[in-house]
């Protein structure tokens, strides 16, 4: 079954705080940043395969074929969402929830 938009940004979520706490800055975690850590995917309005990513108070979008920026900035975030991005299967899953979204004719956004 495919994931949610929801639990891909909880899995996004959890490498993030993962990759955090085995740095050597460990001390500077914190984790209720990412609390409100969002993906957020509009078909009605973009004809390519996009989501949104939002990380505090910052937003980047992202192409889900390539896993390339196409906008914005998660500052220091970025690296670790370029990271999520590379892993086996993510860029699949969110494919995956692009076409549920195409299919239902609506957007998602969790």
């Amino acid at each position: 079954m495919a994931k949610t938009l929801n639990e891909l940004a909880g899995d996004l979520k959890d490498l993030i705080i993962e990759l955090q706490s085995d740095a050597h800055n460990k001390g500077n975690l914190r984790v209720e940043r990412y609390n409100n850590l969002k993906l957020s995917m509009d078909v009605s309005i973009n004809s390519s395969p996009q989501v949104v990513i939002n990380i505090a108070m910052s937003e980047a979008i992202f192409n889900v074929k390539t896993g390339e920026k196409i906008n914005g900035s998660l500052g220091p975030d970025e690296r670790y969402v370029l990271r999520w991005l590379s892993k086996s299967g993510t860029l699949e899953a969110l494919q995956e929830a692009w076409r549920n979204q195409r299919k239902n004719g609506g957007r998602e956004k969790e």
